[in-house]
């Protein structure tokens, strides 16, 4: 296990957003109706989980585990990034936000284009593939400068992703539910590729990792087969665990919906029956 020892750039960067993001927060409250408070206190909270998250696979022991360990640890990493707290941060940032930020046309129009069903999907499962393309992973490994800006493309490529099941404003809306179980559904299965080559694979797939020293006595392919097995079973477990919720809230929805229009039936006919 490498040594304790944080490291403060990520410490900096993530604290910085997180001040800004209560601080724009706290200044809208000044002027928001009171009814707001319950609405506010929730986003902020999912907000702040969410940048947690991104501080803990970003730190100490994840972060060092990754980069100059296990390529399981880097599969971590990149599963909590992407299906973990880029969902959180989507709903957890208020729509007059998502409002002041896209008011700038050309970042609003690049936006509305990434964010469609169809382009969102291929951005997210395409960078997916770039960013464990053996090359990318050597280089990512080799210099501080490409790590960062790799999660940076993963974490937006997920908030991307995430928008058309998750979207907070009414006027770029979310996909009815059945179109977001089909969508995750789909999502579902593109990560299969990649993994299927790290769990089946004979030879290891990144040489720098052997190179890398073994720790717990996990071989460089045991840890390409655990990196593949985690990007299967556990992205899998997190996708469909959408997929049943959405149902069940649809499912809740619909038969509420229903009991109120069959009661209504009930009331018309009840005075029916006392107008006669």
């Amino acid at each position: 296990m490498p040594d304790w020892h944080p490291h403060l750039d990520v410490w900096l960067l993530l604290g910085g957003v997180w001040v800004a993001y209560v601080v724009a927060v706290r200044t809208h409250a000044r002027t928001a109706p009171p009814a707001d408070l319950e609405e506010r206190g929730r986003r902020s909270a999912l907000f702040s989980t969410g940048m947690a998250l991104l501080l803990v696979a970003s730190d100490w022991p994840v972060h060092d585990l990754a980069e100059g360990y296990l390529y399981s640890a880097h599969m971590v990493q990149h599963l909590v990034y992407t299906l973990v707290a880029a969902p959180l941060l989507v709903v957890g940032i208020p729509a007059w936000m998502w409002r002041l930020v896209l008011r700038v046309r050309a970042l609003g129009a690049a936006f509305g284009f990434l964010t469609r069903p169809v382009v969102a999907i291929a951005t997210f499962n395409g960078l997916l593939l770039f960013t464990h393309w053996p090359e990318v992973v050597e280089a990512s490994v080799s210099s501080e400068l490409t790590h960062f800006g790799l999660h940076v493309l993963i974490v937006g490529s997920a908030i991307v992703m995430w928008w058309p099941v998750l979207s907070p404003l009414a006027e770029r809306p979310a996909l009815s539910p059945p179109g977001q179980m089909l969508y995750l559904f789909v999502q579902s299965l593109a990560p299969t590729i990649p993994a299927s080559f790290l769990t089946f694979g004979r030879s290891p797939l990144y040489p720098v990792y052997e190179t890398f020293p073994r720790i717990w006595g996990i071989s460089a392919i045991t840890d390409q087969l655990l990196a593949g097995l985690i990007m299967k079973i556990a992205g899998g477990l997190i996708l469909w665990g959408f997929i049943v919720a959405i149902f069940f809230r649809w499912f809740a929805r619909e038969r509420d919906g229903w009991d109120a229009l069959a009661l209504r039936q009930v009331e018309r006919d009840v005075r029916a029956g006392v107008l006669k």
